[in-house]
């Protein structure tokens, strides 16, 4: 039976399964939509019929196609049930004003994601979003409590120095947009807390991803409205010339579908695993769209600069084997202390 429900412990196969899904899958995923974003904007107007300068509306459409695709498979699922599970999807107010904390940041950060993308070509882009794993340090004390040692510090060090260079090079290369750079660090910043909101938030929906995902994207088609209005779209989709092309709703509709596709595979992979995970995954993934862009847009970077990104990445690495080491140290702590218990 195919299931699109929820993470469910009791069978072995199905948890490996989300295991690679929230692993692998954000990659591929995001890889595409950071792509296709990208080159929706970077094609010459001439050449291109998709040209709109309306982010906040675009990211509230995908955000309605989300809510809709979810109320589709509902309904199949009442309809087959024998084939597909999903949960309920009424609307209780409570629910929604519980996850509302997490539907703000969550709009911040398809908010400056889609900014820096604007402001700064799709390589950059993965450079100013590398601090992701020092704000998860940072928001991991301010709000959870947890301390870092300072191996761990010395890494977010060495990733900062990644950034620095970074900007630094692109500076020097192109002209630097610095309110990508800005877009790029708030979104980082959002990024994080959105991994530590998911995490605390999800028993609030019975631990369903699906219904995080719903609720989410619920609260986003509101929280857009004013900011399309505060951003002057509604005159931009007045004079777009191709409102009316089918082609242009088309694509749009398909980047709908990349947007609830990464929004599940991101949920899944915070629940079956942790923030951190998902924070190390995600710098994995922007190494992979750094070298996707250069290579699709025949870029050519300075050693510095492809230096600067390698920094970044091999920062997050050591901070990964840094908690990995502090993990094991603290499971075989508490394995010896219930071994003391035992004798006692």
């Amino acid at each position: 039976m195919f299931s699109v429900s929820s993470v469910s412990s009791s069978s072995d196969c199905l948890c490996h399964y989300e295991h690679f899904l929230g692993s692998f899958w954000p990659l591929m995923v995001s890889d595409g939509c950071v792509l296709f974003n990208g080159v929706s904007e970077q094609i010459p107007v001439e050449r291109r019929l998709l040209q709109l300068d309306a982010p906040m509306f675009v990211t509230w459409y995908q955000c309605v196609v989300t809510v809709v695709i979810c109320i589709l498979i509902r309904i199949v699922s009442v309809q087959v049930p024998e084939y597909v599970a999903f949960p309920s999807v009424a609307i209780n107010i409570s629910t929604s004003l519980q996850v509302l904390p997490l539907s703000l940041v969550f709009v911040g950060m398809i908010m400056f994601n889609n900014l820096c993308l604007q402001y700064v070509g799709i390589a950059f882009y993965n450079v100013g979003r590398s601090l992701t794993t020092v704000f998860n340090v940072i928001f991991s004390f301010l709000i959870l409590g947890q301390r870092t040692s300072a191996a761990a510090v010395l890494c977010c060090g060495v990733i900062i120095v990644g950034f620095c260079l970074g900007v630094d090079q692109e500076d020097q290369s192109v002209d630097l947009s610095y309110k990508g750079v800005f877009c790029g660090v708030m979104a980082s910043v959002c990024v994080a807390l959105n991994a530590i909101f998911t995490k605390r938030y999800l028993p609030s929906v019975d631990n369903s991803v699906w219904l995080l995902t719903y609720y989410n994207n619920i609260n986003a088609s509101f929280l857009f409205i004013p900011l399309i209005l505060m951003n002057g779209e509604i005159g931009t989709l007045i004079s777009f010339p191709y409102i009316g092309f089918a082609s242009f709703w088309a694509a749009m509709n398909f980047s709908g579908v990349l947007g609830i596709s990464i929004a599940y595979v991101t949920g899944l992979q915070i629940q079956v695993t942790s923030p951190l995970t998902h924070n190390i995954s995600g710098t994995a993934k922007a190494c992979v769209q750094t070298i996707l862009a250069c290579l699709f847009y025949s870029q050519a970077k300075s050693y510095l600069w492809w230096f600067s990104n390698f920094l970044s990445l091999g920062g997050t690495l050591g901070y990964t084997r840094v908690k990995q080491l502090e993990m094991k140290k603290k499971h075989a702590e508490a394995d010896a202390e219930r071994s003391n218990s035992s004798k006692v």
